[in-house]
């Protein structure tokens, strides 16, 4: 089907307005949130219902388009981005963002992909429930978005990734079907759990149109500590003793090395109360009040005798700000300059020996690195980041692929990934290939030409 002709089918199906196709439009959306990656589309198309999706995939499909669904595009890996061939259509689902239906005596929700991470927390928060997925792009951020990445963030401690927190979901296939499999159901053992083939899979075997997502009671109580000991080893210590003293009560468990307080120190104007090797921010919540879990956690503090400093908030405005400090440290990095980012995991109990070797290794090959370290300690994930200090900084990225070796070869000598929460796109398409098991790589590429044997679905990413 000729170019024209194409875009004027696409038109009739939509609306014009919901069809871009000039540069000035298309553009700006189709540039990746690292500016990495700078996509070309023939068009970006914005269906309004799961119908509208059927029958835009169903017309690429006959014409041999390619499709590239797109979320709130704060992909990190380039997942959400075109090629620069004018030649694959961008699917943007920000008009599907209705509550389909909510339940709060099953503690469930369905919504359509659309809606924002922000959105679908608020709308739970109405209903006394809570909606646990936190992550720092939630204002933007997609709950297909949040399912195609198996997104996790700050309270994967408790609640689990986006696997754990998807009880169905709806998506379209290659061939325009409709899968639809919205129950809210935990028990379920008709065979296998498909959702599970799209979760994760960035969009490349079908376009998710909606989700039912399981709630939780609304937390009535918090207490929030930043805290700072003398190593990895002893907040790794302090992990294990806390989940042993509170249970599942232990909602996040945040570290930050010297290097990255230092920084928000020098570039923020927020307060940083203390200095230490290592600092602990640790959350807990429950049902209850403030004042009586504040108490508990003051009182398990009070026992340890490796407390160097620490700060207990005792007002939500005195937590916002503990919280503050964790989350401007992506935007402290950025002012700090370029760096090299890992999206690593290893199991708790190795992230001492992989900060250790990982470090000793880089400062070996780059003397002078800077190491930026934080994450989510209690599953494992770490934000690992190096920059140059020495005067040729911009020669950075000439050596990212030996910096990137040595940090990817300790992961997984420690039983890792390189992949936690960010995916895989086309950023860490090699990577894959040198550290994934082939027979799993051959099974899931094996379901991907079953499913789109014509490669229509996000081609050009790490299934392709």
């Amino acid at each position: 089907m000729p170019y024209h002709t194409f875009i004027n089918t696409l038109q009739t199906l939509l609306g014009p307005t919901h069809v871009l196709t000039d540069d000035h439009d298309t553009l700006p959306l189709c540039l990746d949130w690292r500016g990495r990656y700078q996509g070309k589309p023939l068009a970006i198309a914005y269906p309004g219902t799961r119908q509208e999706v059927a029958e835009v995939i169903a017309l690429c499909a006959a014409h041999q388009v390619a499709v590239v669904p797109m979320g709130g595009n704060t992909s990190t890996c380039g997942a959400a981005t075109p090629d620069d061939s004018r030649q694959q259509l961008v699917i943007g689902l920000k008009r599907l963002n209705r509550l389909i239906a909510i339940d709060p005596d099953n503690n469930t929700m369905t919504v359509e992909a659309g809606m924002t991470l922000l959105e679908a927390q608020q709308l739970a928060a109405r209903h006394q429930r809570l909606f646990p997925l936190s992550l720092a792009s939630e204002g933007s951020c997609q709950i297909g978005g949040n399912l195609s990445t198996n997104a996790g963030g700050l309270a994967v401690l408790r609640y689990g990734t986006m696997r754990e927190l998807a009880l169905g979901i709806e998506v379209v296939l290659p061939d325009g079907q409709c899968l639809s499999a919205l129950e809210g159901l935990r028990k379920n053992t008709t065979g296998l759990d498909l959702k599970q083939w799209f979760i994760g899979a960035e969009g490349q075997l079908g376009l998710i149109t909606a989700a039912t997502l399981k709630l939780f009671p609304l937390p009535s109580a918090r207490a929030t500590a930043l805290v700072g000991v003398a190593s990895p080893e002893i907040a790794i210590q302090w992990l294990g003793a806390l989940k042993q003293r509170f249970g599942d009560r232990l909602t996040t468990y945040e570290l930050m090395t010297q290097v990255c307080m230092e920084l928000v120190a020098r570039y923020q104007t927020a307060d940083v109360p203390f200095m230490a090797p290592c600092t602990v921010l640790l959350e807990l919540s429950d049902s209850g009040d403030n004042e009586t879990l504040t108490d508990q956690l003051v009182e398990w503090l009070g026992e340890r005798q490796d407390m160097l400093d620490g700060v207990i908030a005792m007002s939500e405005s005195q937590r916002q700000s503990l919280w503050a400090l964790r989350e401007i440290m992506s935007e402290t990095q950025r002012l700090q300059g370029h760096s090299i980012k890992h999206d690593i995991a290893v199991p708790s109990s190795a992230i001492p020996s992989f900060l250790t070797q990982a470090g000793a290794r880089l400062e070996a090959a780059f003397p002078g690195c800077c190491i930026m370290a934080f994450g989510h300690a209690g599953d494992g994930n770490l934000h690992y980041n190096i920059a140059y200090t020495r005067p040729d900084n911009q020669q950075l990225f000439d050596d990212e692929h030996a910096v990137n070796q040595i940090v990817y070869d300790t992961v997984y000598a420690l039983g890792g990934t390189l992949a936690a929460e960010h995916g895989i796109g086309q950023l860490k398409i090699h990577w894959l290939e040198r550290y994934k098991d082939p027979l799993q790589l051959k099974l899931m590429r094996g379901l991907k030409q079953q499913l789109d044997p014509h490669n229509l679905m996000n081609p050009g990413k790490w299934l392709s």
